[in-house]
């Protein structure tokens, strides 16, 4: 007896399968003719007509202007079609929340960015966040109803077991026992909820330099110090969200910081995190240190200090790549991944100089040896990987033809 039309094997199934195969590869190689689709696919030419009109109809791909330059008549293209759907990021801090649009191609199409003066009365947080979002919708010409998905990346990580969000005490207003509930009444479209570092690692992972890589680990420093972890291909998240907490982590050369979580502060964070950077150029006679917020300071400071590469600034580095190496090595040992990619501006600003130290620090402080790369997603990396997360859903819903 044939089986049900959900059954593996089947025509609507394989049809399906074929046509999420075509949509990749149109996302990834852009105008493609029906021969070429055709012969990417091993599909013969009247099955890849068929697929194409089919998936034209569904309208998921539009045919646009035609092949030149080859011999023989000019042959039709065909790409995906970008108002097909539409998904949004935020990036969420003390600070500001940054939201951002994308079609279904990965395009951009709309980005706002709203001020959240932290610690000064302001309006709740449903309000930003929906004020961001319509923001970012408004910009691309579009409609609230019109997001199939939105992902939020915030500091810390929402407890899967509780609901709240923990890890992030300096993310005012965040903290409420209701906030997921009502930010779901409040948004027609499905939410999921992230760890900032974490998406910033799905960025690298899918756009830069951690492609075709299944193990590594993603070290942050910026606003505050943080790891992901991806083992198998997938973002390791622990029981509770907290896994890649790593300021916390207590390490030698720190003091050893109790009660962290009150602190918000931890053994490696103090250490290596980006606010120990200005206390470090001073103790080294660095001067002028910039004055400004201590993530772009210290970003400032080893920028230059990977500049001039000598003297007390070759000091600087030497003893930062120490202190990095140092918790790194902890990292290492327990997860030993085939690769740690460095990310965040107190992290990049070094560039290779800074790389090469922690390197060859952290070669002597773990037994196994994972090659360090600098990230390249550099331009709002914790929004580029909310829009990843949110498209990447979004295409497994929309471009789903066997249902």
């Amino acid at each position: 007896m044939a089986g049900s039309a959900g059954t593996p094997g089947t025509p609507r199934v394989l049809r399906a399968m074929n046509d999420r195969a075509a949509l990749d590869l149109l996302l990834t190689h852009g105008p493609l003719t029906r021969t070429r689709i055709g012969k990417l696919t091993g599909l013969s030419k009247p099955t890849a007509s068929q697929l194409l009109a089919r998936l034209e109809a569904a309208g998921l791909v539009l045919a646009t202007g035609t092949s030149e330059g080859r011999p023989g008549p000019n042959a039709q293209l065909y790409v995906v079609n970008p108002g097909a759907a539409y998904a949004a990021g935020l990036d969420v801090t003390p600070e500001r929340i940054l939201a951002a649009v994308a079609d279904v191609t990965g395009r951009t199409v709309g980005e706002y960015e709203l001020p959240t003066p932290g610690r000064r009365p302001a309006e709740p947080v449903v309000r930003q966040v929906t004020d961001a979002l319509d923001g970012a919708v408004k910009e691309a010409g579009l409609a609230r109803d019109d997001i199939h998905r939105l992902v939020i990346g915030t500091p810390g990580a929402f407890d899967p077991n509780t609901g709240r969000l923990r890890y992030a005490s300096h993310l005012p207003g965040w903290h409420t026992p209701s906030l997921l509930d009502e930010l779901a009444a409040a948004l027609p479209m499905p939410v999921e909820y992230e760890n900032d570092v974490n998406l910033v690692a799905i960025a690298e992972q899918r756009l830069g330099a951690a492609q075709g890589h299944e193990d590594f680990v993603l070290l942050w420093n910026e606003g505050g110090l943080g790891a992901a972890l991806v083992l198998g291909g997938r973002l390791h998240r622990g029981w509770t969200g907290g896994a890649g907490e790593v300021g916390f982590l207590p390490v030698p050369g720190a003091p050893l910081v109790r009660q962290v979580t009150k602190a918000n502060s931890g053994g490696y964070q103090e250490l290596a995190g980006s606010q120990a950077i200005p206390k470090l150029a001073r103790e080294l006679s660095i001067r002028p240190v910039p004055g400004g917020p201590y993530a772009e300071v210290a970003a400032a400071l080893v920028k230059e200090a990977a500049a001039r590469n000598a003297g007390p600034h070759r000091q600087l580095l030497e003893t930062y790549a120490t202190g990095l190496a140092t918790g790194l090595a902890s990292l290492v040992s327990v997860l030993d991944p085939e690769l740690v990619v460095l990310s965040g501006a107190s992290l990049t600003a070094g560039g290779e100089p800074l790389r090469a130290l922690v390197q060859a620090e952290l070669e002597e402080l773990a037994a196994s040896r994972p090659r360090l790369v600098i990230g390249d997603v550099h331009e709002h990396p914790v929004l580029r990987g909310a829009l990843e997360s949110a498209l990447a859903a979004t295409r497994d819903e929309v471009f789903d033809t066997s249902r």
